[in-house]
């Protein structure tokens, strides 16, 4: 396994291993995780529509991820996936490699200082309650965002008025040619659901920063922030969670709404009739349905408000 590596910025765009093979389908398949070729990737995300996978790896443990990685030819298409809950699977599915982390990933333990150690795959509510347990307040947002350490980390998730930037000292990645680093939170150069994290790379850990809180009040904002999502979003929905991105000074369902656009169907995709800026497959919506739903709404925003929504929902592979 790669040693660790002080400056992320110097590896970001490095060349990849000299394997003598060109990618064509192929990937190293002496591993300990579980590699599939051609994985139906529907059931992996939220919306339960998409292609497939040209191969699905889940490593045993870093160790076997590294090695792994670094057996691929240069510019193999890498992408991670987590819980799949804010992403767009195209029907044509994902070429290259799809990285999904498992329990070897998504541990979540409290050390010194007010700092949580969180594994890339732990999911946010598991994040919170620890800290919860802990005593460590200013985390409770993170049960608010259904995904995990790695995505969030990647994106600057955020919600209830906090973001991942608030709270993040650094975090452990694995680049596309197998590099193994720790990227600083100042080295992301965070914005609004964004980071310079580059294509590929595969957030592996990370460490929080709370403060002493009372467990007690800290449960009690957790209960708030789900009663609030339970009473405002399309939970027991195929869902991908907010569709765009909100404007800056505004939200972006008020302007889907005014639009016009709340519960606007194609074919079985709908926008949410219980939060416009939610797109739902109400049955066997094709991921190019909801895709083009989601386009629909942007043009019509854009000719009735004239503000061009950005999408949230990241869209990946093939059409």
């Amino acid at each position: 396994m790669s040693g660790q590596i002080g400056s992320w910025q110097e590896h970001a765009a490095a060349p990849g291993s000299d394997t003598d093979y060109a990618f064509d389908g192929w990937v190293p398949t002496d591993v300990r995780g579980k590699l599939t070729h051609d994985a139906p990737l529907d059931k992996l995300v939220w919306f339960k529509s998409g292609g497939s996978a040209d191969w699905l790896f889940e490593p045993a443990d870093l160790e076997d991820l590294v090695d792994f990685l670094s057996g691929l030819d240069e510019g193999t298409p890498v992408m991670a996936l987590g819980l799949g809950s804010n992403l767009i699977v195209r029907d044509g599915g994902v070429p290259g490699v799809v990285i999904r982390l498992g329990k070897a990933f998504a541990s979540v333990g409290a050390k010194r200082d007010g700092v949580l150690e969180c594994g890339g795959g732990a999911s946010g509510i598991l994040v919170a309650s620890t800290a919860r347990d802990a005593g460590l307040a200013g985390l409770e947002f993170l049960r608010g965002i259904p995904g995990t350490v790695g995505g969030f980390v990647r994106m600057n998730g955020g919600a209830y008025g906090r973001e991942v930037a608030d709270i993040l000292i650094d975090c452990d990645v694995v680049l596309a040619d197998g590099t193994f680093i720790t990227v600083p939170a100042a080295d992301l150069d965070y914005s609004y659901r964004h980071s310079n994290l580059p294509e590929g790379a595969i957030v592996v850990a990370a460490r929080f920063r709370g403060t002493p809180g009372d467990p007690k009040a800290i449960a009690a904002e957790m209960d708030r922030i789900a009663q609030a999502r339970e009473e405002t979003q399309p939970l027991r929905s195929k869902t991908g969670g907010s569709t765009f991105k909100n404007p800056q000074g505004d939200k972006a369902w008020r302007l889907v709404d005014a639009a016009g656009c709340r519960g606007l169907k194609l074919g079985d995709a709908q926008v949410s009739e219980k939060h416009a800026n939610f797109l739902i497959n109400t049955g066997r919506a094709t991921s190019a349905d909801i895709e083009g739903l989601g386009e629909e709404v942007r043009r019509r925003v854009a000719e009735s408000q004239g503000v061009n929504l950005e999408w949230e929902i990241q869209r990946v592979g093939r059409p």
